[in-house]
């Protein structure tokens, strides 16, 4: 178990070094960030203070090393850069510090807080509406998984894979826009529902933030109507293997109940594909939601990324992507876990 996990994680570390590098050089042709920052009309000399604080003067293979050492948990720093990086960790050594720190994602070109801080203001409302996306991809996926199995051939089961394959076909963000001009204002009296609208509200009177999970209804199901899809048609096809094994039977035979059969015996064996379908899917939805925040006003990672991207803020890109890779690298090593508690067929090696 131990050296699968440190193969995994080490694996993991691969993959993130991979994106660092695409993530990168990828963005190095989109504008120069200091003219991003003064604007179009800043004079030679404030541009050129600036490129020398971003280290923009810099040979491009020379920023890479420099990004890599901010933004990996294990780096060399000056004390001066501790200091006005603000860099959270433990340091040990003299001018020069080597030390483990939180990564350091830098500072927005726009609104100059740390990326880190961004982002981790906004991380709540996405990991709320795509675990609640994910609960209800789960439940009704399941559900109507396994009744279209056991109803193999009848109007439920055509009816469940003609649903399924509508919720695969349509795009998140056509669906998005017909389920808020819907839901959200047409037959808004009726549902009480908004078009737009995040995980908390602010009073009106105080001033405070208080948290509302209304609007959360919409964007969830948006988000979760894929997964639902997708989720219905591996629980059916699965379903359908395991109710035709030897140990089906044979639990019948035994005078066990439908309920139990198929509930204890069938589902539990047939779980593993779509353990797979639900972290993978999970991961998904943290990407996925950038579009279905964007469009629900709902404050999250994917809505301050896709603000970044019109104002070309680059860092606040960089930062989403990177931490968006790590939650999907670590649900993939917790899926590979889950097996092995859910078949005991599956061994970790």
């Amino acid at each position: 178990m131990v050296k699968y996990v440190t193969r995994k994680i080490i694996y993991g570390l691969l993959v993130m070094l991979g994106v660092v590098v695409v993530v990168f050089f990828l963005l190095q042709g989109f504008g120069d960030p200091s003219r991003l920052i003064m604007g179009q009309r800043a004079d030679a000399a404030t541009q050129e203070n600036i490129r020398k604080e971003l280290n923009l003067d810099q040979p491009k293979w020379k920023q890479f090393l420099l990004y890599m050492n901010d933004v990996s948990p294990v780096s060399i720093h000056s004390k001066a850069d501790i200091a006005s990086k603000n860099l959270q960790g433990f340091f040990m050594g003299g001018n020069t510090k080597v030390g483990v720190k939180i990564p350091y994602l830098r500072r927005s070109y726009q609104t100059k807080k740390d990326v880190w801080d961004v982002l981790m203001e906004a991380l709540p409302g996405t990991l709320l509406l795509a675990i609640a996306a994910m609960v209800i991809a789960t439940l009704a996926g399941i559900l109507l998984g396994v009744l279209a199995a056991v109803k193999k051939d009848t109007w439920m089961d055509t009816s469940a894979i003609f649903a399924s394959i509508l919720g695969i076909s349509a795009p998140s963000f056509f669906t998005g826009i017909i389920i808020a001009y819907l839901f959200g204002y047409v037959w808004s009296n009726y549902t009480g529902l908004h078009m737009t609208g995040s995980w908390f509200d602010i009073d009106e009177l105080t001033g405070e933030k208080y948290i509302t999970l209304r609007n959360l209804w919409l964007p969830a199901l948006t988000l979760g109507i894929r997964p639902l899809a997708i989720i219905t048609q591996l629980t059916r096809s699965s379903m359908l293997d395991v109710l035709n094994q030897d140990y089906i039977r044979t639990a019948y035979a035994k005078g066990l109940s439908t309920k139990v059969v198929i509930w204890k015996h069938a589902l539990r064996n047939a779980l593993n594909p779509v353990i797979t379908a639900i972290t993978g899917w999970f991961a998904e939805l943290l990407a996925g939601a950038f579009f279905v925040e964007y469009i629900f006003g709902w404050k999250g990672i994917g809505k301050i990324t896709v603000e970044a991207l019109e104002k070309l803020d680059f860092p606040v890109v960089m930062g989403s992507v990177l931490v968006s890779s790590a939650f999907f690298i670590c649900i993939n090593i917790l899926a590979d876990l889950l097996y092995g508690l859910v078949d005991p067929r599956v061994r970790i090696q």
